[in-house]
């Protein structure tokens, strides 16, 4: 197997402008594959760590997201009375009513529009989300006209500077402080207080209520009795729930589409392969009927072929695995399909997306490879020495 293996690896090194073209098609196509998919990886990702475990969201019953829920202060307050929320070190219920709504802003690069989320905090809406960390500024005063935002959004949007003001809900907000949420959803939000928030925008609802559970294990509990009390129409889960839920459609999207122009470039690919495959067996054929004439079988010969084959799909993907893995120092920034808001986030690779890319390039390698290698191992001895 040793010397077949160096025999094919020979080969390859032997052609090295078509070995080149041939895995840089592959590479392309793994690329493509990978890139996409790891796009989606980063987006499920940023939404999912956007939770905590422990953490509860209630929103109206069959609200899709925050956005198109609503619930009154009456029912709000039914709510905050359960027994199942926790209680802060000062003794107050770890509860937040929020108001979430979006606004069009401009963005730096493009000068395009695009949706942005507003949320409306309470009191203890930073306590309840410890991976959010303020890195300059202030948060915003309850009862002023200040906002904070995001990295994500500073970063992205137009105007988005300690003492800047912006100008939406017929009214002007001061930029107090900026924020950095690591890689979660929150850095693609902007805050302000939510009694302050309500009135600009002429909503008499919140749009949902987060908690912490006093125990994790309370969570069905609470679930039941907030879902079956006649006074309510809300419905509870967690919040990594939530999220996991609220990047479904947009990560299906991207993986469907990942894999349908994989499907799309990976036909040019392996008609490559199979081509230089064909050329190989081609301009061998004397030196297959001497490998014949010296007592290696048909197996040995089709296995030989196959195996050129199979390492030239291999190089090609670790090609384009290495470029693919690259892309895990951009961030982009897209629509989130859920909630029409803009929402920053990095491209993402996993062992699973490496492992994957690797069998389908190597798959590649197999479908280009099989056929010129059946022909390779089908030449009589006396006709491939008489071509020599």
């Amino acid at each position: 197997m040793g010397l077949l293996f160096f025999y094919s690896f020979r080969n390859l090194l032997a052609r090295k402008l078509t070995t080149s073209l041939t895995a840089a098609g592959m590479s392309l196509v793994v690329f493509v594959f990978a890139s996409i998919v790891m796009l989606a990886e980063g987006l499920e990702k940023t939404l999912v760590d956007t939770g905590t475990y422990d953490n509860v969201v209630v929103i109206r019953r069959s609200a899709v997201s925050e956005v198109q829920s609503g619930i009154d202060r009456e029912q709000a307050s039914i709510v905050e009375t359960s027994p199942q929320i926790a209680i802060g070190e000062e003794g107050q219920n770890l509860i937040a009513k929020e108001l979430v709504v979006l606004i069009t802003l401009e963005k730096k690069k493009s000068n395009s529009p695009a949706n942005v989320t507003i949320r409306g905090i309470s009191e203890n809406s930073l306590a309840l989300r410890p991976q959010v960390k303020l890195i300059e500024g202030r948060m915003p005063r309850s009862g002023t006209s200040e906002i904070a935002a995001g990295l994500g959004i500073a970063k992205g949007f137009k105007n988005i500077v300690i003492g800047q003001t912006l100008f939406f809900a017929l009214r002007h907000w001061t930029v107090v402080g900026i924020f950095d949420a690591g890689s979660t959803g929150y850095n693609s939000e902007i805050w302000g207080d939510v009694e302050q928030f309500m009135p600009a925008f002429r909503r008499l609802v919140y749009s949902s209520i987060l908690f912490k559970l006093r125990k994790s294990s309370e969570f069905e509990i609470f679930k039941i009795n907030i879902e079956t009390d006649p006074r309510l129409t809300l419905e509870a889960k967690r919040e990594t729930q939530y999220y996991r839920e609220q990047s479904e459609m947009m990560a299906k999207f991207l993986r469907v589409l990942g894999e349908t122009l994989t499907i799309v470039f990976s036909v040019g690919a392996v008609v490559g392969a199979m081509i230089t495959m064909y050329s190989a067996v081609a301009n061998r054929t004397g030196e297959i009927g001497t490998l014949r004439a010296l007592g290696f079988n048909r197996a040995t010969i089709l296995l030989a072929f196959l195996l050129e084959s199979l390492l030239l799909g291999l190089i090609g993907g670790i090609v384009g695995l290495f470029l693919g893995s690259l892309m895990q120092f951009i961030t982009v920034s897209t629509t989130n399909f859920q909630t029409f808001s803009e929402l920053s986030f990095n491209f993402r690779i996993t062992f699973e997306i490496i492992y994957k890319s690797l069998l389908f390039s190597v798959g590649m390698g197999f479908v280009g490879g099989i056929l010129p290698a059946f022909r390779a191992s089908r030449m009589s001895v006396v006709e491939a020495l008489k071509e020599n």
